[in-house]
């Protein structure tokens, strides 16, 4: 079979699948996600032996340290894997949820369903752990998946899918309802996002250009990010120990997150007294600062920004700085450079947080608060998919919900339009 005909193939059981795990009750789901978890517990030596392959594989093709850290599953990182699959058993099911269900004027009532997307497939990189997170999040939303992870970790994802395969055959259901792509040919990742007939969202998980391209050439839905380009705005009227707790941990909790602030904005009434204190802060930290002419004659070893700065997602410890006149230049450069991702203001004024919220156009707006809550965990989503910056179904971190859509459904007895 050519990759096209496997991908189809493939296409064709998760559609089917999908079919059967539309209709599963909560408990037949969790029962899948518990029996899962149960197996991969049971099938740690096949687990480890077989990331070892990847590993040496990893070091024979000279990948960096990060991405083997990445790649590495330790004992610990099973134990996450098991401790993911049973939190997200226990978390609320959205499916068959019925909403605002209201009385027309015809006798009618009109209300909405929350309902499996069907068919999602999951590309994505390095962390072999997503095959477990990824399967789970599917299952419990009634959906079918078919998962194609990156290259480097072949060997560690089979193995993971031999476990859901098994978990799911204990439990009763089709083993093609979660279906991990045994090719590293990227010829498999054109079809499967080519195949709108069998496949109705895809989820990029990776790089910049693995999700461009995607973007791009993708014929069915995506459900993505491309840039993680966050700002926190410290305003004329920010309480200065917020603004200098929320931007150091905004920029230092982690680099290499797409929820780290990238760029700080500060307006110039309060540069001079505050800059030079978060400036020290992050520079003793190691952060290297980048800012415009006015932030550099506060900070005078601060190097000089320009427009590529404003429009670069660092994932280091790289800040760009901007002195602006107030609110209306702020949220202006904001609106021009930002990524949708996340954004923040510090301040203490109720109506400069309240027009910041409507007017600044991203998936995530806060006040006084760093912009790493931006995660699926934080919110209360009990896990998450992805961060959306689309504007239509998902926005902003994508958990159960996200996997899942709305139809309308109308209850009559007998009712006839006249």
């Amino acid at each position: 079979m050519t990759i096209q005909d496997t991908m189809i193939t493939m296409g064709r059981q998760a559609r089917e699948a999908s079919r059967i795990m539309a209709a599963l009750g909560t408990g037949e789901k969790n029962a899948a996600l518990q029996a899962i978890a149960k197996a991969i517990d049971a099938a740690r030596a096949a687990i480890a032996e077989a990331n070892a392959r990847d590993l040496a594989a990893g070091r024979d093709n000279g990948l960096d340290a990060a991405l083997l850290d990445r790649l590495e599953l330790t004992p610990a990182r099973i134990d996450g894997m098991i401790e993911g699959l049973q939190q997200v058993a226990a978390l609320p099911d959205p499916v068959g949820e019925i909403s605002d269900l209201n009385y027309r004027p015809s006798g009618i009532q009109v209300g909405k369903m929350r309902v499996p997307l069907g068919v999602i497939g999951i590309i994505y990189e390095s962390r072999p752990n997503v095959t477990a997170e990824a399967a789970s999040l599917c299952l419990k939303s009634g959906n079918a998946a078919i998962l194609r992870g990156g290259s480097e970790a072949i060997h560690s994802n089979q193995a993971i899918a031999d476990c859901i395969r098994s978990g799911l055959a204990s439990v009763g259901l089709p083993e093609t309802a979660v279906q991990v792509v045994a090719t590293t040919d990227r010829a498999a990742v054109g079809a499967l996002i080519t195949m709108p007939d069998y496949v109705d969202v895809v989820v990029p998980r990776g790089g910049k250009g693995l999700i461009e391209r995607i973007s791009r050439d993708a014929t069915v839905t995506v459900i993505k990010h491309l840039d993680g380009i966050c700002h926190v705005y410290i305003d004329d009227e920010a309480a200065a120990d917020k603004a200098l707790a929320i931007a150091v941990n905004a920029k230092t909790h982690r680099y290499g997150t797409c929820n780290t602030m990238e760029t700080l904005l500060i307006a110039a009434s309060r540069a001079q007294e505050l800059l030079p204190g978060i400036a020290q802060q992050l520079q003793a930290k190691g952060v290297e600062l980048r800012g415009c002419e006015q932030s550099r004659a506060i900070v005078a070893d601060m190097l000089a920004a320009d427009d590529s700065d404003w429009a670069t997602e660092y994932l280091a410890p790289i800040l760009s700085v901007k002195v602006v006149g107030g609110l209306d230049e702020a949220i202006a450069h904001i609106n021009q450079w930002s990524s949708q991702h996340t954004d923040a203001i510090v301040t203490e004024n109720y109506s400069k947080s309240r027009r910041f919220l409507r007017e600044v156009d991203s998936s995530s707006v806060m006040v006084n608060a760093s912009t790493r809550f931006a995660d699926g965990f934080e919110y209360g989503l009990g896990a998450e998919i992805g961060i959306s910056t689309d504007k239509i179904h998902a926005r902003g971190p994508v958990g159960l919900e996200g996997l899942t859509s709305q139809k309308y459904i109308v209850l009559g007895d007998g009712h006839i339009r006249q």
